[in-house]
């Protein structure tokens, strides 16, 4: 076992991602909406690294995209699970190591690089994202998604204070006793605000638009795994734009950060040449 700083972190998670069914807890279209503005093309016949892989859920559907090959890294226990789930795909071209991400570096480079719900996780998210650009081959291209600062005031000051208590608690204390009972409110207040615009104002409205597509399990997902973390950061625009500026390797005019659901950013570039 690699004991990190994160390893609290990563034995949460992965208590979280082995309880769940086999296969993919997302959709393909919620992947492609995640990995946006990087399309298949982009993933087609190039190599891939998932830093924070999980259970595969997401690798399950970039290995859809037919890369040259695909590689997941993870500190927790999940990568038993995730070798699994993949194995389900009948994509043979990945590999999948338990290792700290922090610490992890490929010397070759990849070509895409990606970290989806990770960094606000870390203990120190910017060491996270240096080994995203270290990972990242010159000319290759980088892609992160994170908790935002802006528009998550109702998680932040009801949601974020419980998460502190309930971290320490038994994952099956947590999942069934204060993650569903938690989610039931939010469940009708999701499903009553996104039905028309006139909710527009309402905390969470557009985040409520994109989460009622799915059913109340995934809410609960959403919940536990908010709960069950021990660090969690919210993450504002100015800082994303200060931990970019401050990679002299990241091609300045690559730079995008782009407000998701009301209360996430997506973020990325590409590595100079």
């Amino acid at each position: 076992m690699i004991e990190t700083k994160d390893q609290k972190t990563a034995d949460a998670f992965a208590t979280s991602w082995n309880n769940l069914p086999a296969g993919s807890v997302y959709t393909p279209e919620q992947f492609a909406e995640w990995v946006a503005p990087l399309t298949r093309n982009d993933f087609e016949n190039k190599t891939i690294l998932e830093l924070g892989c999980g259970n595969g859920s997401l690798m399950y559907h970039a290995a859809s995209y037919r890369p040259a090959f695909l590689t997941g890294i993870d500190l927790g226990d999940s990568v038993v699970t995730c070798r699994s789930n993949m194995e389900r795909t009948g994509f043979k071209n990945f590999e999948v190591i338990q290792y700290d991400l922090t610490k992890y570096n490929r010397n070759e480079g990849f070509d895409i690089v990606y970290c989806i719900g990770v960094l606000h996780h870390l203990k120190n998210p910017l060491e996270g994202l240096t080994s995203v650009v270290r990972n990242t081959k010159k000319g290759g291209r980088f892609h992160c998604w994170v908790y935002a600062k802006e528009g998550n005031a109702v998680i932040r000051y009801i949601v974020d204070p419980i998460r502190k208590i309930s971290s320490h608690l038994p994952w099956w204390f947590t999942k069934y006793l204060i993650a569903t009972p938690l989610t039931v409110p939010y469940f009708f207040y999701a499903h009553l605000i996104s039905r028309s615009a006139i909710f527009k104002k309402f905390p969470l409205y557009d985040y409520s638009k994109w989460i009622t597509k799915r059913p109340f399990s995934f809410f609960r997902h959403v919940a536990f795994d908010q709960l069950v973390t021990p660090q969690t950061a919210y993450i504002s625009k100015e800082m994303i734009q200060k931990w970019l500026e401050s990679f002299k390797e990241i091609d300045p005019s690559s730079n995008y950060i782009i407000f998701r659901n009301g209360n996430s950013w997506k973020f990325g570039g590409t590595k100079r040449s």
